[in-house]
């Protein structure tokens, strides 16, 4: 693609009197959310496909609050392209395991509107409690049969495959759910190798997913993007680095309410039409290959002169069987500029050795990539989402709270 005829996007996004605001915990319930994108994104809805249905809130990296229009054509067409990749057309019914306020989880709404059903909601969204292998079982067997999806994050899964794999009251009845879907959409953090691992030896039909709230949510299934989406990697400056990511399609965001300049920074129009969204990660993407998200532009910690890439640094450490799941940070230093320090959480009976982890990393990646220190925690502190809460973890591995 010829970046160079990308146009920024110029016009400023408005709310609609229809659109629902997504602006954290308690914002918005299951049913309000349900009866507003009745009216906006139904097959049979005549409302304009431009007109704003969700403005969903984030932090945003900088922590400067992004409030991201989706309108009702964005919405409609993530939703009929999800049906379509998965097998699900004419509509599916959905277990809903993730809070409205988040994206992915006003997804499952709209979807099952699109597909004229009702979601199942766990405890942990009706209620704000915590989830739990019970939780969504509970879930699980009320929905109808035929086809049947849902969408977790990786925290999530854990919880239900460790819960399988020590219960052994729980095991067939979790096991025996998880595979009954046509498809469990994962996404909002990436997912360990042993986890996909684990799932795939246990039959559990994962897809994989990639996007944000400025596409919709997911746009990319197991590397591929879904019908009508387009892909393209901006070249980085050294030819044997990953470039930056670019997502094109019907289901890319209008722009930031009331943010002119980021929504210009963020967003281009090519000469067809296309609508673009440049995220924060970075990758590379064929055709045959598909897309390989290579981590965040500002995931790059800076040590010693050595530049390392948190992901792939988090991605050695859940390798080791001990470890459920793992965050790398870069706290200031002044011997090395920035010191290398990771949090990880326990698999159940478990215990992580960190002299061993350190080791593995220096061999899988070189010295500097070693973390100094490593934390291991029961849990990793989670956002309201149910993803690790980096901001949280890189406090815990402040030198003060380390002290």
């Amino acid at each position: 693609m010829d970046f160079s005829q990308l146009s920024p996007v110029s016009a400023v996004p408005e709310a609609s009197e229809v659109a629902v605001f997504l602006d954290g915990p308690g914002s918005v319930d299951v049913e309000r959310l349900r009866d507003s994108l009745s009216r906006t994104i139904t097959r049979e809805t005549r409302i304009g496909e431009d007109v704003a249905a969700l403005v969903v809130s984030t932090s945003g990296s900088t922590g400067r609050p992004k409030q991201t229009v989706l309108s009702a054509g964005a919405l409609r067409a993530s939703g009929l392209a999800t049906e379509k990749a998965t097998g699900t057309d004419g509509g599916a019914h959905w277990l809903l395991a993730l809070p409205v306020h988040y994206v992915a989880g006003a997804q499952v709404v709209a979807r099952s509107v699109l597909a004229a059903t009702r979601p199942a909601a766990t405890a942990s969204v009706r209620d704000g409690s915590r989830f739990t292998a019970r939780d969504f079982l509970d879930a699980a067997h009320r929905l109808p049969s035929g086809h049947r999806m849902t969408s977790l994050v990786p925290t999530q899964l854990h919880t239900l495959v460790e819960e399988a794999e020590t219960d052994a009251a729980l095991e067939s009845e979790i096991l025996e759910a998880l595979r009954s879907f046509d498809a469990i959409l994962l996404g909002g953090a990436p997912a360990s190798t042993a986890l996909l691992r684990d799932c795939g030896q246990l039959g559990i039909p994962l897809v994989e997913t990639y996007g944000s709230a400025e596409t919709a949510g997911g746009c990319v299934y197991d590397r591929h993007p879904l019908p009508g989406t387009h892909v393209a990697v901006e070249p980085a400056t050294d030819p044997s680095a990953p470039g930056r990511i670019w997502l094109g399609g019907p289901t890319v965001a209008s722009g930031y309410l009331g943010d002119p300049e980021r929504t210009a920074s963020s967003f281009r129009r090519s000469p067809d039409g296309t609508w673009w969204y440049r995220t924060d990660d970075l990758g590379t993407f064929s055709d045959r290959e598909g897309l390989s998200v290579a981590g965040r532009a500002d995931d790059v910690i800076l040590t010693g002169g050595v530049k390392v890439s948190a992901r792939a640094v988090a991605a050695v450490l859940e390798q080791d069987p001990s470890v459920r799941e793992a965050v790398v940070v870069g706290v200031e230093s002044p011997r090395w500029g920035q010191e290398i320090r990771a949090a990880v959480s326990r698999r159940p009976n478990r215990e992580p050795d960190v002299t061993s982890l350190a080791d593995r990393v220096r061999q899988d990646l070189g010295r500097a990539a070693a973390p100094k220190t490593i934390r291991v925690l029961d849990r990793l502190p989670q956002t309201s989402t149910g993803k690790p809460d980096r901001t949280e973890v890189h406090r815990l591995l402040a030198p003060d709270a380390m002290e």
